[in-house]
């Protein structure tokens, strides 16, 4: 390993650079591909999947409300649309 390092220091400043960029990727596709990978697991579990449809249900109340209020304001005379 200390043979490693001590080459790529004796490269031009150029190729070290790009060998940073190269590695960063690469480490980053890594860390991608592992969130990926737990999230799918973790979406598959019975419980994260009630809570997730727990989270929404204000989110629907606040929807039916701004429905709602938009035909109230469309319809003002209470009239039913054809």
């Amino acid at each position: 390993m200390e043979k490693i390092i001590h080459n790529i220091r004796r490269q031009p400043e150029e190729v070290r650079r790009h060998i940073l960029h190269v590695l960063t990727v690469v480490f980053a596709f890594i860390l991608l591909s592992l969130w990926v990978y737990s999230l799918g697991t973790s979406f598959t579990d019975e419980n994260t999947q009630a809570k997730v449809n727990d989270g929404f249900k204000p989110l629907s109340a606040l929807k039916d409300n701004l429905v709602g209020g938009y035909i109230n304001i469309a319809n003002p005379s209470g009239e039913a649309q054809q």
